[in-house]
């Protein structure tokens, strides 16, 4: 069975080629393609089976539990390791493969595959709307005709498919109670904990173009502890077309109780409390401005990703069974063989950033950006992202429930988005675009 959407597969798509989808193409969404633009059919083994609609939440689950693993009487099918990953050598990652050769005890076990990956039909519907009307403007910096839906779900270029990524569905709001690590080689570790929220403008059922005021979602992220840094808040308004104005961010300083405007809340600056192990556009893998990187659409692959990671999201596991010396528990990730695409970005001449290079592989069936290879100046492979995800059943939506960043260079990782011993999501608080004004942040940093 030949996959669809073949000419992507084999061929690099020039970078901004923005064609009009014809009917024949759009008449696919729903069909012979996802909603939301994935292939529905099996593969030709049936490795990957044909997506049905996603995951149900098990028997007995209740919004504001723990998400129980609806897979969790599947066995292993293999187990890649340094021995053994010439066989797998082709649905490897560059990254995981450096993994590999650098770690005698890295492995990564793999199941059988589920397409658990599932959206609010309204979000379906939004997506074959606005299928003919999404295109990029500004160089790709920004896109116009889009809301609420997937802009490109048959992308043309890389810079549409990770438009897909920045604009997915997680929900119309959301508050997490999350945790970040960042182990020493000798797995030695102390946590910093966050109180962050998301309230995605652009998803809301009831937005216009001119609500959406050019915002597709406010955010704001509260250091909870260690009692050194706790009280600090960041403030970021992500704007859609990002020429038109970039964007917006604030910080409140505890220590000086002072709100500031950060324009450099951007691209390489180091992310909060990360002790230098990831850059801040590398939250939720990737986020902010794409402009600094030509972006080439690689083609689609069959790969081994990190996917429906319930084990590292289960209440019964404790942060210290998952922060290990050198990279977290691998007995606790679980890969499986799933259709991504694959996006290679590299840096504009004359512009700057840490990573000269990223290659980013995209989940076809949720827009999620799964893992990404980070390369230095010098074209050395530096650093190694994963995004480990579930379907939060009462969304849905398809999310990482952690997200790990693993060094090569100095042999360290950092961990953000641990949640097993703290509270789960929120998904049904309240907001207005008044809940997130500098005003706001003044009085909530002196409460």
């Amino acid at each position: 069975m030949k996959t669809l959407l073949t000419a992507a597969c084999l061929l690099a798509v020039a970078p901004l080629a923005t064609a009009a989808l014809d009917e024949a193409a759009l008449a696919k969404l729903g069909k012979e393609l996802t909603p939301l633009g994935g292939e529905r059919a099996a593969n030709a083994d049936g490795s990957i089976p044909e997506w049905t609609g996603g995951v149900k939440a098990p028997a007995g689950y209740k919004v504001g539990d723990h998400h129980p693993d609806p897979f969790a009487d599947d066995k292993p099918l293999y187990t890649v390791t340094p021995e053994n990953q010439g066989n797998y050598a082709g649905k490897l990652t560059a990254g995981h493969l450096a993994l590999l050769k650098a770690y005698p005890d890295y492995k990564l076990v793999v199941y059988p595959t589920h397409r658990s990956a599932s959206v609010p039909a309204r979000i379906e519907e939004a997506t074959r709307k606005i299928a003919s009307t999404a295109h990029l403007v500004h160089d790709g910096a920004g896109v116009e005709g889009a809301l609420i839906g997937t802009p490109f779900p048959i992308p043309q270029n890389g810079l549409e498919v990770i438009w897909n990524h920045l604009l997915r569905y997680r929900g119309d709001a959301v508050a997490r109670y999350i945790s970040q690590a960042a182990p020493q080689r000798n797995g030695g570790f102390s946590l910093v904990t966050f109180e962050d929220e998301s309230w995605f403008n652009y998803h809301r059922p009831d937005v216009t173009p001119e609500t959406l005021d050019n915002v597709i979602i406010y955010f704001k992220q509260t250091v909870t502890g260690p009692a050194r840094l706790a009280g600090s808040i960041l403030l970021a308004h992500e704007t859609l077309d990002q020429v038109k104005e970039p964007r917006r961010a604030w910080t409140y300083n505890a220590g000086q109780r002072r709100v500031r405007r950060a324009p450099n809340i951007a691209y390489d600056t180091p992310g909060t409390a990360s002790d230098g192990m990831r850059t801040t556009d590398q939250f939720d893998m990737f986020n902010g401005a794409p402009d600094r990187y030509d972006w080439e659409l690689v083609g689609k692959k069959e790969m081994i990703v990190p996917y429906n990671s319930y084990k590292l999201h289960s209440r019964d596991v404790k942060y210290a069974d998952i922060l290990k010396p050198l990279h977290i528990n691998q007995d606790l990730a679980r890969y499986e063989l799933h259709r991504v695409w694959v996006v290679d970005a590299k840096l504009k001449p004359g512009k700057s950033h840490q990573y000269a290079r990223r290659t980013f592989y995209v989940d076809e069936d949720s827009w999620q950006v799964l893992a990404v290879d980070q390369y230095d100046t010098r074209g050395q492979l530096w650093r190694v992202s994963e995004a480990h995800c579930i379907n939060y059943y009462e969304v849905p939506a398809f999310w990482s429930t952690l997200e790990v960043h693993m060094d090569l260079q100095v042999g360290r990782y950092l961990a953000i988005g641990l949640d097993n011993e703290g509270r789960m999501y929120d998904f049904s608080i309240k907001r207005t675009a008044r809940d997130y004004s500098p005003d706001s942040l003044r009085r909530e940093g002196v409460r």
